[in-house]
């Protein structure tokens, strides 16, 4: 029976695909239970002439940031005006500005009291900063919480502050915030505590904070000196919050500004000449996710988005162009066809229940930088009203370690944390595609973590439930080799068939998929 649809299907969509993409097909007469007309638009051929495009030398390996990425992102949003398809932005912008930067540590000195004090011999800062002051805050732990406050009748509001690390503990050595023996985040190295502390004196208006940690000053030292010898630097997303400027300083600099320090108790304020010029020149990278949608017909406040990543490695040092045809080209190339698909549906009067969203993210390669922006700075829906997150990290090839029938994809995190979409993402394999669905690298644990190496991560932290599509490694796995003429192209059309029809049964399903577990 499937079969039959399939091709019954195809022959409607032959005599659609008749006229140009940029037309407006004729309505077709389906019922909207019944995607499989529209699934036979994603076909081999479309996907091998978009891959030889997306994937060739022309778009120079796409890195974050490169003249090959922004003709990646041309290329993307051009798919979607041709299709009729809206930008998801109200600006109607395809592209969402991704604010990244590659920082460079500040070098400079400061001045304290006449003294002369070097950055990376004495002190080593975080932030750029050209000031002077005449008195500084003594902010004990600097915390500010319910239970515990170094900041009560404290007025910081353009002054530099001294502070150190820990947090405060009752008589009995338990700790004051947790009421426990366990510390809370304000001390936990693990959750940043320094830029925990910044960020509250910086909303309470304070311009620096001088930190003095004794145990780990000499680790943070050695660090700034290694990175300023270092030719490598991480790409980050630009600092969108008003933290304090951040200087880590010895106990002998704190000293010399408070000499008794250690009789403090409480919060002061101190008569101190202190001067700073630190400077820094922090590489800008200008970078964008593509971002379009179709507008759901009776929920369209509830979102599903489909997302891949646009960008790659860029170019070797010899020369050698990483095409990344499989990372990410197949699952880019993917989501245009799956675009399109759900267009087909729209213009034959089908338009899913609720909305989808199709986006393409940057800075993947990076660390996962533009999902993050997406989720953690900007998101254009709602987090709380985006139902899934279906996500595509390679699904053009075959991974040589794994044994049995090459008609497989791997599965990663659809059981983590919705038990319905699992089950509904099985039911659906079976009844439209008939995929082995691997799940080797679903096992909490997998030492390969794939399942917080890609884009899908940054929507599970916020308990969206996620699907993650990808066919494991292969040998030219961010290698020059890895081409468009090495991807299966009939794999890839089923695997991308698969993730419509996905989403099309989780769009298009009465209830939202439910969450019956939550992200650790």
């Amino acid at each position: 029976m499937t079969k039959y649809l399939y091709l019954m299907g195809l022959i409607c969509v032959a005599a659609c695909n008749s006229t140009s993409k940029t037309s407006s097909a004729p309505a077709v007469s389906i019922s909207p239970a019944d995607p499989v007309l529209y699934a036979g638009t994603i076909t081999e051929g479309e996907l091998k002439d978009h891959l030889y495009t997306y994937a060739s030398d022309e778009f120079e390996g796409r890195e974050t940031g490169k003249e090959g990425q922004k003709k990646a992102v041309n290329y993307l949003r051009q798919h979607y005006v041709d299709l009729g398809i809206p930008a998801a932005q109200e600006n109607g912008d395809y592209f969402q500005k991704v604010p990244l930067e590659i920082p460079v540590l500040p070098e400079g000195y400061m001045v304290i009291n006449g003294k002369n004090f070097t950055a990376g011999e004495d002190f080593t800062p975080s932030d750029p900063i050209e000031s002077s002051f005449d008195e500084i805050v003594y902010a004990g732990y600097g915390i500010d919480t319910p239970e515990y406050s170094d900041y009560q009748n404290l007025d910081v509001r353009g002054k530099i502050l001294l502070i150190r690390s820990g947090e405060p503990k009752n008589a009995d050595g338990t700790y004051v915030i947790s009421g426990s023996d366990k510390p809370s985040e304000w001390s936990v190295i693990t959750e940043d505590p320094p830029g925990r502390k910044a960020k509250v004196a910086g909303a309470k208006g304070a311009r620096a904070v001088l930190y003095l940690d004794l145990d780990y000053f000499d680790q943070i030292l050695a660090y700034y000196k290694q990175s300023k010898k270092s030719t490598r630097r991480r790409m980050i997303i630009k600092d969108q919050d008003e933290s304090a400027a951040t200087v880590f300083i010895s106990e002998a600099m704190a000293k010399t500004i408070i000499p008794n320090l250690d009789d403090l108790k409480s919060s002061v304020i101190r008569k101190a000449d202190i001067a700073l010029s630190l400077k820094s020149d922090n590489e800008q990278i200008d970078t964008e996710n593509v971002v379009a949608y179709i507008k759901g017909s009776e929920k369209p406040d509830e979102y599903v988005v489909i997302s891949s990543h646009l960008d790659h490695i860029g170019i070797s040092r010899d020369g050698s162009i990483n095409n990344g045809a499989d990372d990410d080209g197949s699952g880019s190339v993917a989501l245009l066809e799956i675009a399109e698909a759900f267009q087909k549906a729209v213009e034959a009067g089908n338009r899913p229940k609720r909305s989808i969203v199709f986006l393409h993210v940057t800075g993947e390669e990076k660390g996962l930088l533009g999902s993050r922006y997406y989720t953690d700075y900007d998101p254009i829906f709602p987090l709380e009203k985006t139902v899934a997150n279906l996500n595509i990290d390679m699904i053009g090839r075959i991974d040589p370690n794994r044994k049995g029938d090459r008609n497989y994809i791997y599965l990663i995190g659809s059981d983590k944390l919705s038990s319905e979409l699992h089950s509904l993402s099985e039911r659906i394999n079976e009844e439209y595609a008939q995929i082995s669905l691997d799940y080797t690298y679903n096992n909490e644990n997998d030492p390969n973590r794939f399942y917080y190496r890609s884009d899908h991560y940054n929507f599970a932290k916020n308990n969206v439930p996620i699907i993650f599509y990808f066919n494991g490694t292969h040998d030219d796995y961010h290698r020059p080799g890895d081409t468009p003429d090495k991807i299966n192209y009939d794999l890839l059309t089923n695997r991308a068939r698969l993730i419509f029809h996905t989403a099309w049964a989780v769009a298009n399903r009465d209830q939202r998929v439910k969450v019956d577990k939550l992200s650790k």
